[in-house]
């Protein structure tokens, strides 16, 4: 009896432990699923309301308040955002900080990182430790020294009118490289690390320099790494708004995104139509991760697979 007892509630335990293991996955799920539409809703209200209150004459809002119905809907403040506060100039100010400051911090990032990962010598972990570092360094703390050096640095004219790195886009890549630079050596060492070993040994014995290995072998492998790089690095760089307060002096030489202060009235602000203009300024950054968002998947799944 005893026996038959057993066998007979072994597989009702086994079933109730299943149900318990659904269950518990099922729960899992599910606040999984309202995590990420709490988040997904937090993250779109700020956008949406933007959206709508750019849509919105400033008359409307003055008289009902933002927290009303509109009475009628125009584009009007997305036309005169963009002749009002010139944004095409400064639009062509953030292209000529962004596309070199992304590409010369792709450049060394990936020569650093290639030394760190693939060429033997003593120390590499250490100076690993240190271009990481640099990015847990708070911007607020060294401002004031790195703005006293800004005006004492000499510049070859070409690169500055004034002859210094204050006020100039020179300085303001110059920045931007080295506080992004710690961050992409460590991803991109992490990233080459990962890359066969035995595709280098053929290399080698086929007479390939440290250079060809790194130009023509490296590189091309850590197509999908360096393109969620670029994303994001062109996401970080060209929403910077404290650099460019700071290092920038003349308006006319601003990015877009603190040029949108210069829509800000000394006593009255018309917020409808800076709501406009901060949507107008972030439609590069869409394009750009839609254009790249294959590879930037890519080069997120391949670098949590690879170890």
């Amino acid at each position: 009896m005893t026996a038959q007892a057993r066998s007979t509630t072994a597989p009702a335990v086994a079933a109730a432990s299943r149900r318990r293991a659904r269950g518990s996955r099922r729960a899992a799920r599910v606040a999984a699923l309202v995590f990420m539409i709490t988040a997904t809703v937090l993250w779109l209200v700020p956008i949406l309301f933007a959206l709508y209150v750019s849509l919105r004459p400033v008359e409307d809002t003055a008289q009902s308040g933002y927290f009303s119905l509109p009475r009628h809907l125009t584009l009007g403040n997305f036309t005169d955002a963009w002749t009002q506060s010139d944004m095409q100039r400064y639009f062509l100010n953030s292209v000529i900080v962004t596309v070199p400051a992304v590409l010369v911090t792709l450049l060394l990032a990936s020569s650093v990182a290639f030394v760190l990962s693939r060429v033997r010598m003593r120390y590499t972990l250490t100076l690993l430790i240190l271009f990481t570092a640099g990015n847990l360094l708070p911007q607020q703390v060294i401002i004031t020294p790195l703005y006293r050096l800004y005006l004492l640095i000499p510049v070859p004219e070409f690169l500055s009118e004034n002859g210094l790195l204050y006020n100039s886009y020179a300085g303001l890549i110059l920045i931007n490289v080295c506080f992004q630079l710690g961050f992409c050596v460590f991803v991109l060492s992490n990233y080459m690390k990962s890359i066969p070993h035995e595709i280098y040994e053929a290399a080698v014995v086929d007479g390939a320099s440290l250079w060809t290995r790194y130009w023509k072998l490296t590189l091309p492998l850590c197509r999908p790494a360096l393109a969620a790089l670029a994303t994001l690095l062109t996401t970080w760089i060209y929403n910077d708004f404290f650099w460019a307060i700071v290092l920038i002096q003349r308006g006319d030489k601003r990015p877009i995104t603190s040029a949108l202060a210069n829509l800000q009235g000394q006593f009255v602000s018309n917020q409808n139509m800076i709501a406009a203009a901060a949507l107008i300024a972030a439609i590069p950054t869409l394009i750009v991760y839609v254009v790249l968002q294959r590879q930037f998947i890519a080069g997120l799944a391949l670098g949590s697979t690879k170890g």
